[in-house]
């Protein structure tokens, strides 16, 4: 049952939402269903490049010349790849919080399947290709994923609604410019066809917010605005990652102005969050809130491009 509209703008609880936003759920997941298409990561990997490493098979050990990524693909790749690892942790966060029964379960369950293609084709490719070392990635998946992944999204459905809408998107951004930094045209057609998923993914997500911004104006802005300004890729735990960060942003990967120009800016105007009107107080905070970070960040951005630009006419120099 809905909450009592004694006010313009009702609270409503978790329980209420999920179940106000269940046919949206089922709605998008049926379109979901009828646009993506099934693919086969064994076809993407380049196998005929393998051979036996040492170890057990007695094989050729891995040195850093056999990669045919270059250095920013190869840094950006391992980050890429150690994220798509935590799909446990993920999957448990949603699960626990959208439910495993009616639509939201079979959307988790569906998701959670799709995913699980990006880490077996990436893996794949890596090792396949001699691009990483394995050991090293190895060791790094072992740290990570022991340590797991805790959301910091307040563990509220709205919270991690509309972080998902934003982070599926930073994703396959990362994904396809680490595709185009690569070196390597089958690294590049990998991760577009990884990229194509995550793009399907975030426009679940983002309708879903959109519905909730109908159902609930007030309480799904003030969760867009936490997402936003708070916002860190789920990675941000990795090993050595605020040092593989500085290099993707450097290499054009991922960085602020990416961030600013190629994922918020476009789902909030396609939400319409800054323009939404009839909002109750903590609506018209969030929206002010929202409204004085972008300007922030964009300075912050400007910032960063200037750096960015010395740095790279240093290098250039040197070289």
């Amino acid at each position: 049952m809905p909450p009592s509209r004694s006010s313009l703008h009702p609270t409503w609880t978790d329980t209420q939402l999920l179940h106000a936003l269940e046919e949206t759920v089922e709605c998008e997941l049926n379109r979901h269903l009828s646009v993506s298409k099934a693919w086969m990561p064994h076809e993407y990997v380049p196998w005929s490049r393998g051979r036996d490493f040492d170890g057990v098979l007695g094989g050729e050990p891995w040195a850093p010349e056999q990669s045919p990524l270059t250095e920013v693909g190869r840094v950006s790749m391992v980050v890429n790849l150690l994220t798509e690892d935590n799909l446990p942790s993920y999957h448990h966060e949603i699960a626990t919080l959208f439910g495993r029964d009616g639509a939201w379960g079979t959307w988790v369950h569906q998701w959670t399947a799709e995913e699980a293609r990006h880490s077996m084709v990436m893996r794949d490719y890596l090792v396949a290709s001699r691009a990483v070392d394995p050991d090293a990635l190895e060791r790094a998946r072992m740290t990570h994923m022991s340590a797991g992944f805790e959301s910091d999204n307040r563990h509220s459905p709205l919270h991690t609604v509309a972080y998902v809408a934003f982070q599926e998107l930073a994703t396959r951004i990362s994904h396809r410019n680490t595709g185009r930094s690569s070196g390597d045209p089958v690294c590049d057609r990998i991760l577009a066809r990884i990229a194509t998923d995550e793009n399907l993914h975030m426009v679940f997500y983002r309708n879903l917010l959109k519905a909730a911004l109908e159902i609930a104006p007030d309480q799904a802005l003030r969760a867009v605005a936490d997402v936003v300004t708070g916002f860190r890729m789920p990675g941000h735990g990795m090993p050595g990652f605020e040092r593989a960060a500085v290099q993707i942003a450097l290499g054009g990967v991922y960085n602020l102005r990416i961030h600013l120009e190629d994922v918020l800016q476009p789902v909030l105007r396609h939400l319409q969050v800054l323009e939404a009107s009839g909002l109750g107080p903590e609506g018209l905070e969030a929206q002010q809130e929202l409204g004085d970070f972008l300007a922030g960040l964009d300075t912050q951005a400007a910032r960063f491009d200037e750096r960015r630009a010395a740095i790279l006419a240093r290098r250039a120099a040197r070289s």
